[in-house]
């Protein structure tokens, strides 16, 4: 009888083993991260569209062990997910749904991996097909912070339509008026000649109701303008990083007030305060927002405010260089 218990304690013991070490091995494999693909990461890319360059971003990541998915930043508009990026042999393809483009077709987008590079076409809704290459896109994480140089005031004390340290690319509707620049009418944007790396940024603005602008840091990332007040913190409305980052709380005033904005950014990582108020704490950037002038993120850039999207006025426009 002993030896039976025995026996039969061995067999419990062994059976609690083995399937202690399938749901081990289970647990490990459907855990396991799978191995990353050339196609992901982010990446850099730029269009040419009719011989001009023009901005674009793409980001692919794992969805679970087998399906690649992504986001993607066009020309123009804000970051729109991919459901599916297919991969095979250096080649991908992905396709979305139109956003602000003309055209009812969908958005295909296809092109060859070569390490750091990629390159490709990609055909809009309306049925036009452009060229692009890509790179990966760079970290741009920082080892310490900047130490500050002597803040530097971007709007001269001159009057009219020649705005000294500033230019547009176009014909200009703006104009300077008592330390205020003025854009009367939706027409081009505003850009500062000098460019920055790290810096700090204080630039106040006021604009009429239903109107919409927005500042660009390093002219590849865009803190919204618009008229807010009483709607819901988004990524697309006032103190928002245009289809990334949404400010914690809608911090707008009514229209035709000043309001302010403080910020502040190291690498990818941003600080903003809107009207005093800290609204987004130290938060990563992955990469360009729409209409961005070019897509070199390690390069310092200007500043520009955005003109072309109704009546808007600045003043106040500071900014203090990392050194």
């Amino acid at each position: 009888m002993k030896k039976v218990i025995e026996s039969r304690s061995f067999r419990q013991c062994l059976s609690v083993l083995v399937l202690s070490t399938v749901c081990a091995l289970f647990v490990r494999t459907i855990s396991a991260k799978p191995a990353a693909t050339a196609v992901e990461g982010r990446w850099n890319i730029t269009v040419d569209v009719a011989g001009a360059p023009a901005s674009s971003w793409l980001e692919v990541i794992h969805s679970g062990n087998h399906t690649l998915v992504g986001r993607y930043v066009s020309v123009s508009g804000s970051a729109r997910p991919i459901s599916e990026v297919h991969f095979e042999d250096g080649k991908f393809n992905f396709s979305i749904p139109p956003q602000w483009e003309k055209g009812a077709g969908n958005f295909s987008f296809e092109g060859t991996v070569e390490g750091d590079k990629m390159s490709g076409s990609l055909t809009m809704p309306d049925g036009k097909t452009h060229q692009w290459t890509g790179v990966r896109a760079p970290t741009l994480r920082r080892d310490k912070r900047p130490v500050w140089g002597e803040p530097v005031k971007l709007i001269k004390p001159t009057e009219g339509s020649t705005i000294e340290g500033w230019h547009t690319v176009g014909t200009s509707q703006w104009t300077i008026q008592n330390g205020i620049l003025k854009s009367e009418k939706s027409g081009v944007n505003l850009i500062t000649d000098d460019k920055y790396q790290d810096f700090k940024l204080h630039a106040e603005f006021r604009i009429p109701k239903g109107s919409n602008s927005g500042v660009y840091l390093r002219g590849r990332y865009e803190v919204q303008v618009s008229d807010g007040k009483g709607l819901e913190p988004s990524p697309y409305e006032l103190g928002g990083v245009y289809g990334f980052i949404s400010p914690s709380e809608m911090m707008a005033k009514y229209p035709g007030e000043w309001q302010s904005f403080d910020v502040t950014l190291i690498g990818r990582m941003i600080t903003l305060v809107v009207n005093g108020k800290e609204v987004i704490t130290n938060q990563e950037i992955p990469g360009t927002t729409g209409r961005a002038l070019d897509s070199r993120e390690a390069e310092p850039g200007p500043l520009y405010v955005q003109g072309d999207h109704g009546p808007v006025e600045y003043r106040n426009i500071v900014v203090t260089p990392g050194k």
